[in-house]
């Protein structure tokens, strides 16, 4: 039997009415969601520079990346979103065990992400491609070649920790899922959650072309 959230038990005090509440809350989503955009705006300017400035460099470095990684992460990340999204779905239905199913697949398929990126990591630290001062690979030496790794670790690093954020985000919104405190009258906080989760998936369909592809 589905679920049912009462109208007004999620309502905070400083709010007239859920209606007004929930657009609050999208509306505080969207503008923390485009900080988020300006962030990684001003890291994909910087690749530009760089590769702009270095383009052998960047080229030869990226023949290094393990394509086939990030390739199964990409799938990963792109399934996900399907999953977060009829996860959504099933909130506004109010059957809460699908929902709580989905968001714990959805959380599965981002561990399998941090996984697979951290064996990837683990074989670039192992070969010593590494940022900056550090790299000291002997298969590959040239102006850009460094600035390429310290890019990629700092971008995909911070796209792991949005990632780590978004599969917590996830959990909490699957605990009260569990707890039937959605239904047909309220699920904003899994549209919100998902939300997040899709931008994330978005940046990474921009990163994998950019560092393993181009």
């Amino acid at each position: 039997m589905p679920s049912e959230a009462s109208p007004t038990a999620h309502l905070a005090h400083h709010f007239p009415s859920l209606e007004t509440q929930e657009h609050a809350a999208r509306m505080g989503m969207w503008l923390f969601l485009s900080t988020e955009i300006l962030l990684f705006t001003v890291l994909f300017t910087a690749y530009a520079v760089y590769r702009f400035l270095f383009p052998v460099g960047f080229e030869e470095a990226a023949k290094l990346a393990h394509v086939a990684l990030g390739a199964t992460n990409t799938v990963v990340l792109i399934t996900s979103s399907l999953t977060v999204a009829l996860a959504i779905l099933y909130a506004r239905r109010g059957e809460s065990k699908k929902t709580v199913a989905l968001l714990a697949v959805t959380i599965a398929f981002g561990a399998t992400f941090m996984v697979l990126k951290g064996f990837e990591y683990y074989h670039h630290f192992v070969d010593g491609q590494l940022p900056g001062k550090y790299y000291h690979y002997a298969g590959l030496k040239g102006p850009g070649v460094s600035m390429y790794f310290t890019l990629y670790f700092l971008m995909t690093g911070l796209h792991g920790v949005h990632v780590l954020i978004g599969m917590g985000v996830l959990a909490w919104v699957a605990a009260r899922a569990a707890r039937g405190d959605f239904g047909r009258t309220y699920s904003t906080p899994v549209e919100l959650g998902g939300l997040y989760w899709h931008l994330v998936d978005l940046i990474w369909i921009f990163l994998f072309p950019l560092f393993y592809l181009l």
